[in-house]
């Protein structure tokens, strides 16, 4: 199909939970496990290829009700960067964007994934960033001409690294309803939201 850009979607869920110590993407809200929530929403977006890096073998369960691919982490320890090369290894050799989802954003929606592909196919040169209240977050779109760059990230800091030495190639898009951009990393925080409802979210691209 002429103009196609293939966007491939990797959902980082092989973390420890250190801080909620306990398994926190299978904590439910309004009876659906966090991990299966952004999964279902990522499922029912315009994305075109979905990866689920796992450790625990329920997240690999519920991600193959929606027959999705998953890979097992065996490195999950050495952090978020080993994820992310798992996925992009697992990637289409067409790919032509790499989207990464964290597994604990529970009001993500397919409005927003949509919105935010939308501005990348706008320039595909560009890496793009949500800004939710100010505040970078998740889920980032990386260009493929980055895919050696990504290989070769350490330790659990992700892509932000990478992110600061492209900064010139940064196309941050405002996202208008900062709920959308929440994740949980504490109980308290999991208290805070249990039992809240996903919301539409206000949104315009940025320049």
């Amino acid at each position: 199909m002429e103009g196609w850009i293939l966007i491939t979607g990797i959902i980082m869920a092989s973390g420890f939970s250190k801080r909620m110590k306990r398994q926190k993407l299978l904590l439910p809200i309004e009876d659906i496990p966090i991990i299966e929530r952004v999964i279902k929403a990522v499922k029912a977006s315009s994305i075109d290829e979905i990866i689920v890096i796992y450790q625990h073998p329920e997240i690999k369960k519920i991600s193959e009700i929606y027959d999705i691919n998953t890979i097992y982490n065996p490195d999950a320890h050495r952090g978020q960067s080993q994820a992310m090369k798992l996925g992009v290894k697992a990637s289409s050799d067409e790919t032509k964007g790499y989207m990464f989802f964290v597994g604990d954003q529970p009001f993500l929606n397919k409005n927003i994934i949509n919105h935010l592909i939308d501005c990348f196919k706008e320039n595909p040169c560009h890496i793009v960033v949500p800004l939710y209240n100010g505040q970078r977050g998740n889920p980032i779109i990386f260009p493929e001409k980055y895919k050696n760059s990504l290989l070769k990230i350490e330790g659990d800091q992700g892509g932000r690294g990478l992110i600061q030495e492209a900064i010139e190639k940064v196309r941050f898009v405002v996202i208008g309803d900062a709920n959308i951009g929440k994740d949980i990393d504490t109980w308290q925080q999991y208290e805070k939201i249990h039992g809240g409802v996903e919301v539409n979210a206000e949104k315009h691209c940025g320049d």
